[in-house]
């Protein structure tokens, strides 16, 4: 059977099923949905068994669009919901994607908007017959969010052409009946950096993150190793991302550079976040004279191809592919890939960068799976001595460093990955100033980490219970807090050096780069001063040296070398981390649902690797290996 022959099969199903006054004018497979667009939608509204059951039916993601004819002019759909909604809902903006023929409506009060049992809902698409998608308006607006949605209504049409060859990709009829499986190790095996694996079945070629180890000034060490014989982007059918940061995401736009068509999954927030992180990596190559692996134009080709899923979603990314996103607990919107291969054939997981504690900003890493064969897990922290301090000690020894170094007349200066620990750490130092557990002193943000909040706060839905609630019921949303100043400007950051104490939470968390370097020069010979490590200290990295106690480091500056005597306290705070600890590694395994029949170790430095797969093994009697770069493991 070809691809039209399975387009035409599906088209005479969805007929049959769907009532005659639907008026359907045409289906289509756009990416891993059928969409189907119809003159009258509200039959299909009105009755949301008719489309779960033909969904069910299909084993296909069904969306009903009303077809653009018949939806009503824009101007005229915002005078409609406004009229409809009142001031009451505080609607702040209304946009509208002409693809999916959503009507966006931000509102400070969604509820009203939404209505008793989304009776608001089904008024405003029975008027305008534009589908409304509702969000709470951002606490902080984000460049990046509205830079992404004007990129989906400037270029309406090429993502509905980008979602059509996505889908004939999907859904092409299968051919090889092979139940072989083999994964590829592309980076971040018996290492920290560059993560990116790929999965082969007798139909399917699938990426699993496409990072870049941004603390390597090796270039053989810096990308994924595209470069074996395994890896061949013209077959590629889809890219996986676990979660925004570089080492799982910087390198995607480089796939388009070259070709790639097929699609991009992640979660909005990883989309947003990632798109932020891959800019930001453009502009700091550039000034460091650096080679540029990809431009501007490919991190927006890559936006236009990414197709995002919410946790629990189960999507056909591939003929023989399906996926599934679990919540990972390292930074808002990561996730745990879960791979279910043919019809049962086999499952894996990805459990790439977890927390399994509860943390500030987010809940646990979910450990309970449909099915499992194969799980795939960090080590970043895999040494049995890899055991860090509980959260409040860690909060605790964060107020004693601040309040000794205020008292010296000092300034703290926190390194922070601006995704992540960054909003972990701000929102610690807001409830310790909150409780005055230390002084009221200016927090100054640089860096990215305005924008990464901003984001942060748009989806909500990713946060922990307790942090939505105090953001959007009891009206305290730390990263509003008076306290915090953003930093714009080299001049401010001059006043902020030679001024009264203050905390300094600034990118890059590795001093690899970014402002942290800048404010670590002017305070590093300073003995009144304190830095203050949080976060994971890549292998390499100038971070991963001061910590280790070097006393002098060299830097270019002006083409001249420059010698720096660090005179400042250096502390390291190792519990406010996103990734596990050995002990929640352990208690990871032993708690996983299904238990798995083999456990591939990675993401982690190879002695670190090579240990926690020993001790998976000794306990779980279940094949553990720690394999390195290059390995080909087939899994059936």
């Amino acid at each position: 059977m070809s691809y039209k022959e399975v387009l035409e099969q599906t088209s005479k199903d969805i007929h049959m099923e769907l009532p005659n006054n639907a008026e359907i004018t045409r289906i289509e497979f756009e990416g891993p949905e059928v969409a189907v667009y119809s003159r009258n939608p509200r039959v299909l509204v009105d009755d949301e068994t008719i489309v779960k059951g033909l969904a069910k039916k299909l084993r296909k993601r069904i969306v009903i669009r009303s077809d653009p004819e018949v939806r009503l002019p824009k101007d005229e759909t915002i005078y409609v919901i406004t009229e409809l909604v009142g001031k009451e809902g505080e609607i702040t903006t209304i946009d509208f994607d002409e693809l999916v023929g959503e009507v966006i409506i931000e509102a400070l009060k969604p509820g009203v908007i939404i209505g008793k049992s989304g009776e608001m809902l089904r008024t405003i698409i029975s008027k305008t017959l534009w589908r409304p998608n509702v969000m709470r308006t951002p606490p902080i607006e984000s460049r990046v969010i509205k830079t992404v949605r004007h990129l989906y209504q400037e270029h309406s049409k090429k993502r509905q052409e980008i979602l059509k060859t996505i889908g004939k990709r999907i859904h092409r009829p299968i051919i090889y009946r092979d139940d072989t499986i083999r994964v590829t190790a592309l980076g971040g095996y018996a290492e920290v950096g560059r993560s990116c694996s790929l999965i082969q079945t007798g139909e399917s070629k699938v990426l699993v993150d496409c990072g870049i180890n941004v603390g390597s000034n090796s270039p053989n060490n810096t990308f994924p190793r595209f470069d074996l014989p395994e890896f061949d982007i013209d077959n590629l059918d889809a890219v996986v991302i676990s979660h925004a940061h570089l080492d799982h995401s910087g390198f995607v736009p480089y796939l388009f550079k070259y070709g790639y068509k097929g699609a991009v999954y992640a979660t909005k927030p990883t989309r947003d976040l990632m798109t932020m992180l891959q800019i930001d990596y453009l502009d700091v190559a550039h000034k460091e004279g650096k080679t540029l692996p990809y431009e501007q134009k490919d991190i927006r080709e890559s936006v236009l191809h990414t197709i995002v899923l919410n946790y629990g979603e189960v999507t056909d990314i591939s003929p023989d592919i399906r996926l599934t996103f679990h919540n990972a607990g390292h930074i808002v919107g990561s996730t745990i890939p879960h791979l279910h291969i043919g019809e049962g054939i086999y499952n894996i997981a990805f459990a790439q960068d977890i927390k399994f504690a509860r943390s500030n900003l987010l809940d646990p890493a979910n450990c309970r799976f449909p099915r499992l064969e194969t799980l795939f897990i960090e080590s970043t922290y895999g040494k049995p001595q890899d055991i860090l301090p509980p959260r409040a000690e860690c909060e605790k020894m964060l107020r004693n460093i601040v309040n000794d170094t205020i008292k010296k007349n000092g300034k703290v200066l926190i390194p922070v990955l601006a995704v992540g620990r960054a909003q972990e750490i701000l929102v610690v130092l807001e409830n310790l100033m909150k409780t005055k557990e230390i002084p009221t002193i200016p927090i100054y943000t640089d860096g990215m980490i305005r924008e990464a909040s901003a984001i942060t706060t748009a989806h909500p839905e990713f946060l922990s219970k307790n942090l939505r609630e105090r953001i959007f019921h009891a009206g305290q949303n730390p990263f509003l807090s008076e306290q915090m100043k953003h930093v714009a400007s080299n001049e401010e950051r001059e006043l902020i050096v030679q001024g009264d104490p203050a905390i300094i939470v600034a990118t890059s968390g590795m001093l690899n780069g970014g402002p942290s370097v800048q404010y670590f020069k002017e305070l590093c010979s300073d003995p009144n001063n304190a830095l203050v490590f949080v976060s994971y200290q890549g292998k390499g990295t100038m971070g991963s040296k001061v910590q280790k106690g070097i006393t002098e480091i060299q830097m270019m500056e002006n083409r001249k070398t420059v010698m720096y005597h660090i005179e400042m306290q250096v502390h390291s705070i190792s519990g406010f981390t996103g990734h596990s600890d050995r002990r929640e590694l352990e208690n990871f395994i032993r708690k996983v649902t299904p238990k798995p029949e083999r456990v591939i170790v990675f993401h982690g430095e190879e002695s670190k690797a090579n240990k926690f797969a020993s001790w998976v093994y000794k306990t779980t009697k279940r094949e553990s290996m720690a394999p390195p770069n290059g390995t080909t493991i087939r899994l059936r």
